[in-house]
């Protein structure tokens, strides 16, 4: 296998520590960053070999980088998964942007393949196609000898197996009816399925949480997750971690578990962290000429996707988060802190990133901690990244790609892994034929891999008899993450009792005794009052998430001695400002958003209101991203729709703005994102978005159906984007 060439480095060193929960005595690391090379700011957008690829990468000292899998073996590669013996699966969208304008992009000739590495040397050498004629596939998560696959614009959740032993699927079983195909944008959809340490199935997008129960998906409803776009990972205590390329966010939703809805903290990123770093002049930017430093490099975050947090054990940086970002070529290293009930994220390297490269066709889109304990990253290697809406005709991109010739460069894909020369891979141990009881142990492993993967595993088999063994774990193992993750397999196997949750509430390791105020809150809501009075001892904990966390738990059922409690924790810590956030939000008797809205528009007739109701949905799923969840806009991405005149005038202006898009300076300011037409939305969908932007954000007339459907075909086939001037030109 042929590493990354160790390029010179300066010698200004920052010393790291594992984090892990491996070792009593843990072994130091230095991290000394690497030379930045002179910048490369018109780029050769020639096809490299993945060994000559290789060569442009830039790592820190002691890191080196090696091809897994590349071309002809995989094409295209947005997204890979394990299964329990270490086959990877991995989804390849052969039709997205082979030219463009997207031609034939929803044609079903995508695929997902599995790779083997049959002698053990750490690169695939067996590939096929496990399941073929897919749209766009874009979910996959190996269950035990089942695969999930989703696809784009297909709700259902389908659950394919390979019954001969050939590795190509011959048994398909849908798992999840959802009849409403989702016809938005293909990179504002539902994607990245994870399964949380809570045991439930959480998506990068949506309001809803999935459970497995018996060989079915059971669907459970969120008030208001965080929504992210492509990529979703969890620390090792299930804290998760979203992304929005869409709002130029490239980290967002880590505060609290969605489970209690989001919440968002000033100074929760160093105030540079949004900055990048690339090593090559970037330019094809979709948001032009602003997204650009003096010298053509990427200013700020535009496309971050496919975010891990690393829990292996043969790199020294566990806990850290990375995330991928094609259009600067580069890979971001986040330290995480917990400051005050407040996480924080930095940039681990000043004005450096991890990885960076001078390949122009460089395009990391996932990454994921392998079973050989090693970071692995997805390289869709391409010249396009951006889809078809932000290269149309009239857009920064387009003359750009076509200068440069970035539309001839498809067709291919990599995946590499990421070792350090102080450790050694592990070998990868099969889990799938393994019984319950032989999977406990690997509940302590120190790759957090296998850590969840035993967990799922020995919740799919519904083996009970391995109960009393894994309370056995959950009180005595040695690891407390052992502890944790045994705890929170009892509960997917319905076995958690009072008093191991009360026993649990005294653990000598905060992350379990937070756990344990989680797995508390269904006896609460049971009026459960020995635990209720259990949980509420912990509320002069020494450490603050403790009480933070019985805050959000005994938000999940409001009693006066429940209220009372948090009341306590929110006058012991008046100066913090986190507690005081989130007591005041538990403590709140307001009804949900929902609601305020059916009472406010009371007066409206049913169909405005339920438009009202439905534009409000439509409109934090997609638009919130750029134009906030207020409507007020976010700084240089999107203007305010609040005041807009453009929303509070004349119908038709709006409404073109809605299906074609807008583009430009608008007010004499320029944007950096470009205003993405809706128009392959319903009328429907259309018309809820407007009348919702205009008599609930505005004081204006709702705009129905009819009248939406006028202007569309007014408009005709134009598929190109309006322009301030354009709207407003006199006929």
């Amino acid at each position: 296998m042929r590493l990354i060439k160790l390029f010179p480095l300066i010698f200004t060193m920052v010393l790291f520590t594992i984090t892990s929960c491996k070792k009593e005595t843990e072994k130091q690391y230095t991290d000394v960053i690497y030379k930045k090379p002179p910048l490369v700011k018109i780029p050769k957008v020639d096809f490299l070999s993945p060994e000559e690829s290789i060569k442009t990468m830039y790592l820190p000292e002691g890191y080196s980088i090696e091809l897994v899998a590349s071309e002809p073996m995989i094409n295209e590669p947005v997204a890979m998964e394990w299964d329990g013996n270490g086959k990877l699966y991995v989804a390849e969208m052969l039709t997205y942007m082979q030219d463009v304008d997207g031609t034939n992009e929803n044609e079903p000739w995508s695929r997902v393949s599995v790779l083997e590495d049959t002698n053990g040397d750490g690169r695939m050498d067996k590939s096929t196609v496990f399941i073929d004629s897919l749209i766009l596939p874009r979910i996959i998560m190996p269950l035990d000898d089942r695969v999930i696959i989703g696809e784009t614009y297909n709700r259902h959740m389908w659950s394919y197996r390979d019954t001969d032993g050939d590795n190509v699927a011959d048994e398909k079983i849908k798992l999840l009816d959802a009849p409403k195909r989702d016809n938005g944008n293909l990179e504002h959809q539902t994607a990245s399925i994870l399964w949380n340490i809570d045991n439930y199935m959480y998506l990068s997008k949506g309001s809803v949480r999935y459970r497995f129960t018996h060989n079915k998906i059971e669907t459970d409803t969120l008030l208001d997750a965080p929504s992210g776009q492509w990529g979703l990972t969890q620390d090792e205590s299930g804290q998760m971690y979203y992304s929005s390329a869409g709002g130029e966010n490239p980290a967002l939703g880590f505060q609290r578990h969605p489970a209690y809805g989001t919440l968002e903290l000033e100074g929760q990123k160093e105030k540079s962290f949004d900055s990048v770093w690339p090593i090559i002049g970037t330019p094809d930017v979709q948001g032009g000429l602003k997204r650009l430093r003096e010298d053509g490099t990427l200013n700020h975050f535009t496309a971050s996707c496919g975010q891990a947090i690393f829990l292996g054990d043969k790199l020294p940086m566990y806990g850290d988060l990375f995330i991928p970002e094609p259009v600067g070529r580069l890979i971001r290293r986040a330290k995480i802190d917990r400051v005050d009930g407040k996480t924080i994220l930095s940039n681990t390297y000043k004005e450096t990133e991890f990885l960076a490269s001078t390949d122009a066709n460089f395009r990391p889109v996932d990454m994921k901690t392998g079973p050989d304990g090693c970071l692995y990253v997805v390289d869709m290697y391409r010249g396009i990244i951006q889809e078809g809406n932000w290269t149309r005709k009239g857009s920064f991109l387009r003359p750009v790609i076509e200068k440069m010739g970035f539309d001839k460069n498809i067709g291919k894909g990599r995946i590499y892994r990421i070792v350090h020369n102080e450790m050694t891979p592990s070998k990868p141990i099969k889990l799938l034929d393994k019984t319950a009881e032989e999977l406990i142990p690997f509940l302590s492993h120190d790759n957090g891999w296998y850590r969840i993967n035993a967990q799922k595993l020995i919740i799919l088999k519904g083996d009970t008899s391995v109960v009393s063994k894994l309370k056995g774990s959950a009180t005595s193992a040695k690891s407390a993450l052992g502890r944790l993750h045994a705890l929170w397999t009892l509960e997917g196997l319905d076995a958690i009792t009072e008093s191991m949750v009360i026993e649990a509430l005294k653990d000598t390791d905060d992350r379990v005794k937070q756990a344990a105020l989680r797995l508390g809150e269904p006896f609460i809501k049971q009026n459960n009052e020995t635990v209720s009075e259990a949980m509420a001892a912990l509320k002069d904990d020494e450490n603050i998430d403790i009480p933070l966390q019985l805050i959000h738990s005994f938000s999940t059922h409001k009693t006066p001695e429940t209220k009372a409690v948090t009341q306590h924790i929110m006058d012991n810590h008046s100066e913090n400002k986190v507690i005081a956030l989130v007591g005041a939000e538990a403590l709140k008797e307001e009804p949900p958003i929902l609601e305020q809205l059916r009472k406010k528009h009371i007066l409206q007739s049913s169909r405005v209101k339920k438009a009202i109701i439905e534009g409000y949905k439509n409109y934090q799923s997609i638009c919130a991203a750029c134009h906030g969840k207020d409507g007020k806009g976010i700084g240089d991405l999107a203007p305010s729709l609040v005041g807009s005149p453009r929303v509070t005038g004349n119908q038709e202006i709006v409404s073109k703005i809605l299906l074609n898009g807008l583009t430009g300076p608008i007010d004499g300011k320029e944007y950096s994102g470009v205003m993405v037409g809706m128009k392959h939305q319903d009328d429907k969908w259309l018309a809820s978005v407007l009348t919702y932007i205009r008599t609930e954000l505005n004081n204006a007339r709702p705009i129905p159906e009819w009248r939406l459907k006028n202007i569309k075909n007014k408009i005709g086939e134009r598929d190109s984007y309006w322009t301030i001037e354009e709207l407003y030109k006199k006929k």
